[in-house]
């Protein structure tokens, strides 16, 4: 397709990674508060077909090395498309981003991250409007009901700001919709093949009670998907036998595990991050970690910029996380899942977090318990293992006091 667009696209280019050398720009990521990316359903005639908007300053026109706010908005419009196809649609930015030569495309929703090399930079790829393009082509080739599509680039910060506040609120919306359903409701989950290009064994199981890793595909999105596309990269999967309720161990995750890694692994536990633990991928939101010293568990999510409390930063730890492995005690997760009734529930759940980011900390202050709240260290209070202890003994955190039984 190198005839057609100023590079080449196809699957080839799938877990390419463009190292700072290499990089002309990026947008979003740790180092910009305001990114986002959004798929919006509207009627026939509210889209104007092919249509590719910049509002802010174009590729071209950025500083090389720079790192620029972002928010990519996609409308949609076919009557056969379902208002649950949104963010099934969205997710496919991941997979379609990265078929392009030279750009790099990881994370989801408000927490997105691209970078551009220098090479596809100097090849021809110096604007959103060639993007743009190429983006329209692969939605519209590989979704046959999509018969008006339009994409706005926005890199005015201000602009970015603004929109991404309206975007949260439809992330919230979406997640809303989930909470209730149990995995005793269901006979099918989910599972999600779109970061093994990163993670060649990784497979994501989502049941109505463990979002995707990403944050980005639930229950009700897994279902969307599989409608839409039934041979695409999130296929239903019948749970089979529940074996283990406390941990989350159904032959059917255990099948499909055994399958798409390739035997890498034949048993995962949807609910522990201890002997068989869910794999990572590469675009989880948060890490769960184990500190041995206090056993209990810290969490830090991808924006934290700074150095957890066991002196290790989230790339750092992501690094060991990711892959596709199962790594006991570090699990990669969605900051979802903390407000499921089974989260973590065969290691304590919860009541185990002794620190997590304070950003964190105040936006789940709903789901976690309100006699441990308070007694979660943040970076405030503990920037390493004997602050920490030191905190906790103050506090009396119910867990190191022994007061936190884990179920049988």
């Amino acid at each position: 397709m190198a005839g057609i667009f100023p590079v080449d696209v196809g699957p080839q280019y799938e877990g390419e990674v463009i190292r700072k050398a290499d990089l002309y720009v990026e947008f979003g990521g740790p180092q910009v508060k305001s990114k986002f990316e959004l798929v919006t359903l509207k009627g026939i005639d509210e889209v104007e077909d092919q249509k590719i908007e910049v509002i802010g300053p174009d590729i071209k026109d950025m500083q090389e090395g720079g790192s620029y706010p972002l928010g990519l908005l996609i409308d949609v419009a076919g009557g056969k498309l379902e208002k649950d196809m949104e963010p099934v649609f969205e997710r496919r930015m991941h997979l379609y981003a990265n078929y392009i030569e030279g750009l790099y495309h990881m994370n989801q929703r408000d927490e997105i991250w691209m970078r551009l090399n220098k090479d596809s930079f100097n090849k021809g790829l110096n604007s959103f409007e060639e993007i743009g393009k190429i983006l329209i082509f692969l939605y519209t080739s590989e979704i046959d009901i999509i018969e008006k599509i339009a994409i706005t680039f926005v890199t005015d910060e201000k602009k970015v700001e603004e929109l991404l506040a309206d975007s949260i609120k439809i992330y919230n919306e979406r997640d809303e919709k989930a909470r209730g359903l149990k995995e005793e409701d269901v006979e099918e989950f989910y599972s999600c093949a779109l970061c093994q290009s990163f993670a060649p064994t990784h497979i994501c199981a989502i049941t109505p009670e463990r979002i995707a890793n990403c944050g980005a595909i639930n229950w009700f999105d897994g279902k969307a998907a599989y409608k839409l596309d039934p041979e695409g990269p999130i296929q239903e999967v019948k749970k089979g036998e529940c074996t283990d309720p406390i941990r989350g161990e159904y032959t059917g995750a255990n099948q499909l595990a055994a399958e798409k890694s390739m035997g890498a692994y034949t048993r995962v536990y949807l609910h522990s991050a201890f002997e068989y633990p869910h794999t990572s991928c590469g675009c989880f939101q948060a890490i769960w970690f184990y500190i041995p010293e206090v056993d209990a568990f810290g969490l830090v999510h991808r924006d934290f910029v700074g150095e957890s409390v066991v002196g290790v930063r989230f790339s750092t730890m992501a690094a060991d996380t990711s892959g596709g492995r199962q790594v006991e005690g570090f699990l990669g997760l969605a900051l979802e899942y903390l407000r499921s009734p089974k989260f973590l529930q065969a290691d304590g759940g919860l009541r185990r977090l002794v620190w997590a980011p304070k950003e964190i900390k105040e936006k789940y202050k709903d789901a976690i318990p309100a006699d441990v709240y308070d007694k979660i260290a943040t970076e405030d209070d503990a920037k390493n293992v004997d602050e920490l202890i030191a905190f906790l003994d103050k506090v009396g955190h119910p867990w190191v006091k022994g007061e936190v039984e884990l179920p049988v």
